[in-house]
């Protein structure tokens, strides 16, 4: 458990400097400049995931019931991680309406993922994992939307519909792809086998 928790102090750590120390984030991309500070953000937030993938595999061996999902969990976890993969392909897809009206579709996105998995696994690993990562999501959508209030946009954002369309079906594409090989492949658990 140590180091599923180390991980997540490091993963979500650097993934929240913007939220709790933003001025002195500036600060330091202005110090090293943006190329550092990038490459030291991602090497950290590597490390991060690296420890909490392990830790979570030595959890998981050992798991420690907290509860039982009943059966229908599943299936409503799954369909959440649905919209979760659509809000995650609006992060990406430019001009679409789903970002225009979420903002910050991408954390929004790990709220349903992690909310998701919650429902459908009790112990304690998972109630960590998730729970910390449901924490975090949280917390950096509220700073982002206060971020956004400070300066707001003085034009509304300008959405066309294939942009949508084409947002949604990468979400629906992407969690197929997802939910019937690769969790199976990456993960070990199979939501639909």
């Amino acid at each position: 458990m140590l180091t599923l928790i180390a991980g997540l102090i490091l993963f979500l750590g650097v993934h929240s400097v913007r939220i709790y120390a933003d001025d002195w984030r500036t600060r330091q991309q202005q110090k090293w400049g943006a190329d550092a500070w990038r490459g030291i953000y991602a090497v950290l937030s590597l490390a991060g995931l690296v420890l909490v993938i392990y830790g979570f595999g030595l959890v998981r061996n050992e798991p420690v019931w907290i509860w039982i999902p009943p059966m229908g969990m599943r299936h409503a976890a799954s369909l959440l991680n649905l919209f979760g993969f659509i809000l995650l392909a609006a992060a990406y897809v430019p001009g679409n309406a789903i970002k225009a009206r979420v903002y910050h579709p991408m954390v929004a996105g790990v709220k349903l993922w992690a909310v998701a998995h919650l429902m459908a696994n009790g112990n304690l690993g998972h109630l960590v994992l998730f729970g910390s990562f449901l924490a975090w999501a949280v917390a950096d959508f509220i700073s982002a939307r206060q971020r956004d209030r400070r300066n707001p946009p003085t034009s509304a954002p300008v959405t066309k519909l294939s942009a949508t369309l084409i947002t949604v079906v990468v979400g629906v594409v992407a969690w197929l792809v997802f939910a019937f090989w690769l969790h199976g492949l990456l993960i070990g658990i199979k939501p639909f086998g």
